[in-house]
């Protein structure tokens, strides 16, 4: 094996193992496999809401990005089982509490603002709260008992 071969492999092991520290490193949510589920569903509403918000903002459509953002509003945020809001950690919580007023800020904007650049800056610092949580959280499912 050449030496530049041997140090590309050397780094791509190390690569590896920070990928894998940085995992290790977050925080452990454990949760029912429903509790999962509801939560995963949670956040891809989340995401597909960021998308359709781009694509109205695309389109110079203000009228598709406020309904896209209302519907992952804090109206969502009262329909978590009371049993789950007590597992989950307060700056879980607080993130996602969070978002979800980011997300009806930026709706009640998009309707009586209509700027698409201060839309756009609310999306970025929305987006900073979903990267922050995926940093910080990770889900275990509980052991059956």
């Amino acid at each position: 094996m050449k030496k530049g071969s041997i140090w590309v492999l050397m780094a791509l092991l190390l690569l590896g193992v920070g990928a894998a520290q940085a995992a290790e490193s977050r925080i452990p949510i454990k949760l029912t496999q429903t509790e999962r589920d509801f939560v995963l569903t949670e956040m891809r509403a989340f995401l597909l809401a960021v998308q359709q918000v781009v694509v109205g903002l695309s389109g110079d459509d203000m009228q598709q990005v406020e309904q896209s953002a209302h519907k992952v509003g804090m109206h969502t945020a009262r329909q978590v089982p009371p049993l789950l809001k007590q597992k989950l950690p307060q700056g879980f919580k607080r993130l996602g509490m969070d978002t979800h007023k980011r997300f009806d800020q930026l709706a009640l904007d998009a309707k009586q603002v209509g700027d698409r650049s201060l839309v756009l800056e609310q999306l970025s610092t929305l987006m900073q709260n979903c990267v922050a949580c995926h940093e910080m959280f990770r889900f275990e499912l509980e052991s059956v008992k």
